[in-house]
Order: C-alpha cells, then structure tokens, then sequence
C-alpha cells in the first residue's frame, strides 16, 4: 500500500482541514435543490416586496438626483394579477433558454457522432510525454465548449493515460477536473455558456439600462487570453505540487481491475479520416463566414454603420455556434458511419434535448425570480445603495473587482450552477457596479474567474459526484475530503493568477474584454 507520508489522507497533515471539509460538506447538504431554492426566492421576493412597500424603502436615481424609486409590493391585487398573466411570458421570453437550446442542438450532433470524443482523444494521446500535462489541462479547458462532455470522457481518459504512463492516476484526474472544471470560463471558442451568462446579464443591466444589450462574445478575448494561463498554472501545479504529493501508485490501492485500457486505444484510421474531413468542413463554413463580417459589404455587418459592433452576426452568434458543431459533426459521422442520414442527427438533437429536462425546469423558476426582482425594484434600490456605499468606503477603483471575485468563487461553494448563481446574483451586481462605473461585459468576465476557481473543491457542482466515482476507481478508500484536499491548490493559485492577468489585461492594458466591449459604463 501506499505509505502514508505520500497521501492526501495522512491525518496528521490535514486533520484540521477535513474538518473544516467536512463542515463545509454538512452546510452544503443543507441547502435544497437549486430549483426549490429558486422557488423559495420567489416567495422571499413576494413577501418581502410587501414589507419594503409597507415600510416605504426608497432610493434616489443617481442620473437626475430628484426621482424617488420605491419599493414595489407584489401582495396587491394588481402585483398578483402581474404574476399570474406574465408566468408563460417570462419563462418563455428568458434570454438564455433559447440560445443554450439552439446551441446545444448542434452540439449534440457532433457528441453523438463521436466527433468531439474523437477530437479529444486525438490532442491528449498524440501528446509527447513531457507535454501530456499542459495538454491534458489545454483538452480539458477546449471541452467547455461542448458543455459539460470533459467531465464525463476526458478526465476518466487522463486518469487512464497517466496510469498508462507509468504516473499516478488522480493527478492525470485532477489536471483535467482543473481544466474543465476550474477553468471553465475560459476558452479558445464560444460555448454553450457563453450566451447562457450573457442572457442573464443583459437582463440584469436592463434594470438600469432597459436597453442595454450583452453578446455571446462579451468575454471572448479575455477568455481566450484565460486558456494559455490554465493550462500552464494547471500543468505546473499538477507536475510540482499534486503529483509529488501523491506519491507513487500501487496497484493494490484500486477498486476495479485496471488491466483494461481499451480506452486508451489510439485514433483509427477511419477515425483520422472523418476528423480530417470534418476540419475540411469547419474551414469551409469559417472562409463562407469571414466573406458574410471580414469585407465592408458584409451582409452580416451592421446594416447602418457597417460596422461589426451591434451587427447582426454578433447578434447572432448563438446560430454559429450550432453550424459550426452539426456541420462537422454530421460530415465526421458519415465517413466513420456513426450517421447515414438525415434521421441520425434528428435522433442526436432530439438526444442533446431529452438530457436537458432539468435546465429546462430551473429557467422555468429562475426566470420567475428575475422578473419578480425586477418589478419589485429590488435590484435598482440595492444598486443605488450599494454604489453610495462603495463611494463613501473609497470602493470604486478595480480594487473592489478583488472582493467581488471573491464573493463569487465563495458564493459558488453553496451553489455550484453558474447560471443558477448568476440568476441570482446578476441582479444585485451588475447594476451596482454599473452605477459606480463599470460596464456589464467587465462584470460578467469578473464573476466568471470566481465562479470557475471553486468549483473543484464543492460537492455542490453538479458533477463532483461523478469525479469522486472516477477517482474511487484507482483509491478504493478515497473519501471527499481526499479530493477536495487533491484539487484546492488549483482553486487557490488558479484565483491569484486569473485575478492578476484580469487587472493586467483590462486596466493595465485597457485591452477589451470582448469585441467592442466597453471597459466603463456611463449612464
């Protein structure tokens, strides 16, 4: 067995902190489902709309210093008769549901045709050995853009390549959960969650701006920026710290019979071929987009300006992303013959949707909650509030971007659902530090380092179950305090290096977060 000096389950190593794992564990399980918390907050919201009324909270509107915004009570006769006549329109009209939808159609596609899965194993396994960690980390950050596939094929595949390699398995593991997982905002591409969290903070800045509007591409740059820094601080971590502590690993410590690697089998040809022609697809329909926004006759540019800003192709990048998954999805499927016909990606889409019942079902009561905060005049009072309270405390310079950062990644540790928090939180944030100053792309790219940092290390997230499985596979007596223990160093130095690259890229650079994202906003 593995000697104890080497482990994460010494107990006199980390006694203090498993305890301190654990209660972080038991006040997470008391937290209800994210959809009957949604729920709750509709009630909070309701009841507490008739209080403030009663009590006449109020604030001032900073634009012309004279008009008084009042809490609005929706125990009325006419705050009930709103929510009963607007409870299919809100669901419905909620920004994010179609784009994920629409997104996800071509997404499925490409999944079910093994395209992605393909992709995948191809860059990891074709790796050379003294890259395979960057690599593994780089695979894991690229999978987001397919949602959330690099929890269930990468990081079970990293763990059997490492074994493989001769190097302890959980570190093949924890580089990918990190990429994947830790870094989840970051990316080369826009993905499914891109339009998910721009929705909801569009929604958000209309609360001070009602016709402000934020793209799928708003963090794109900083993003793409993002993904060279998770992959280095990724490997390093993994290579320096994690491995070495986890000491050399014994055979006898898995729970399953690991002379099975087929897995790990390299790319057929066949395979080959179908990601060849598949990339052949993907230059195609990138050369047919560049002639629709690269010349200035552009059909796709601004109609009035000309310009990309405000265009109709940035507007509808969500649609993009869906040709640019089905496209080379459908043209991999026929050469390796995972799809002959019209019938198969009809059964991939209707596939991608039957797995997203419960999404479907949290929009349905998140954007209750987002219209019930809106009509109270919630989110406009905090704001106001709160931006005096910044003031007053000196609070309004990118300092406070540290302790937002914070709050978020703390946030995440109770409720691992990006959009879930962000619904909730968008509300309050984004119009608050729109009053002071900031313009709602720079929150948003702000809220997304906090809300990826943590999630490695909270059994809120909604795969760490599945990780905790995969790991228990190579430690049969693996608890959760031995993972989250494995993957905190990425959490805490994938915090300090992502928050220092955001204040070097947007104010000491002045680099764009996004194409034609503004830095500042100005009411």
């Amino acid at each position: 067995m593995q000697s104890s000096n080497n482990s994460y389950d010494d107990t006199s190593k980390r006694g203090w902190f498993t305890r301190f794992l654990d209660g972080v564990e038991w006040l997470g399980n008391l937290l209800p489902h994210p959809i009957t918390l949604f729920a709750m907050f509709c009630v909070f919201i309701i009841i507490a709309s008739g209080i403030a009324a009663y009590f006449g909270v109020s604030a001032i509107d900073p634009r012309d210093g004279e008009t008084v915004i009042e809490a609005v009570s929706l125990m009325t006769a006419e705050g009930v008769q709103k929510m009963v006549t607007n409870l299919v329109t809100n669901f419905t009209g909620f920004t994010p549901l179609g784009t994920v939808l629409v997104a996800l159609l071509g997404v499925g596609v490409a999944e079910r045709s093994g395209l992605i899965s393909a992709a995948m194993r191809g860059l990891v396994m074709k790796a050379p050995p003294q890259l395979i960690t960057v690599t593994v980390v780089f695979a894991g950050v690229i999978s987001n853009t397919a949602s959330e596939l690099g929890y269930v094929v990468l990081v079970p595949l990293a763990a059997m390549i490492f074994y493989g390699l001769g190097r302890h398995p959980l570190a093949g593991l924890a580089a990918a959960f990190a990429g994947v997982s830790a870094g989840y905002s970051a990316n080369l591409l826009i993905g499914t969650v891109d339009p998910l969290l721009s929705g909801i903070t569009a929604e958000a800045a209309r609360i001070i701006d009602p016709e402000y509007s934020v793209g799928a591409e708003a963090n794109w740059y900083f993003m793409m920026v993002s993904t060279f820094l998770i992959a280095i601080l990724g490997a390093l971590i993994t290579d320096k710290i994690v491995e070495p502590k986890l000491g050399k690993y014994n055979d006898e410590e898995a729970s399953i019979d690991l002379s099975d690697q087929s897995s790990m089998d390299p790319l057929s040809k066949q395979e080959k071929k179908g990601l060849i022609y598949a990339g052949i697809s993907v230059l195609i329909i990138s050369a047919i987009l560049a002639l629709t926004v690269v010349p200035e006759w552009g059909i796709l540019r601004h109609p009035e300006t000309g310009e990309v800003k405000g265009s109709p192709f940035l507007k509808g990048v969500v649609v993009y992303i869906f040709f640019f998954f089905a496209i080379p999805g459908f043209v991999y499927g026929r050469v390796v013959e995972t799809m002959k016909n019209d019938r198969d990606v009809i059964d991939a889409m209707s596939h991608s949707m039957s797995t997203m019942g419960m999404y479907i079902v949290l929009v349905f009561f998140a954007a209750q909650f987002v219209n019930f905060f809106k009509w109270t005049n919630f989110g406009t009072i905090f704001a106001i509030n709160g931006a005096e309270f910044l003031t007053n405390m000196g609070l309004t310079g990118p300092l406070l971007f540290v302790f937002f950062i914070m709050i978020c990644g703390f946030v995440n540790l109770m409720l691992g659902s990006a959009s879930a928090q962000w619904a909730i939180t968008a509300p309050i944030f984004v119009p608050m530090l729109m009053l002071v100053g900031y313009a709602p792309e720079v929150i948003q790219a702000a809220y997304r380092i906090g809300d990826s940092v943590t999630n490695v290390i909270t059994p809120m997230m909604s795969y760490f179950g599945l990780i905790l499985a995969v790991a228990a596979r190579y430690k049969k007596d693996l608890g959760i305090g031995t993972l989250i223990a494995m993957m905190l160093p990425y959490s805490i130095i994938f915090f300090i290096g992502w928050t220092i690259l955001f204040f070097i890229w947007v104010f000491a650079l002045g680099m764009p977060v996004g194409p034609e994202a503004p830095t500042y906003y100005t009411p």
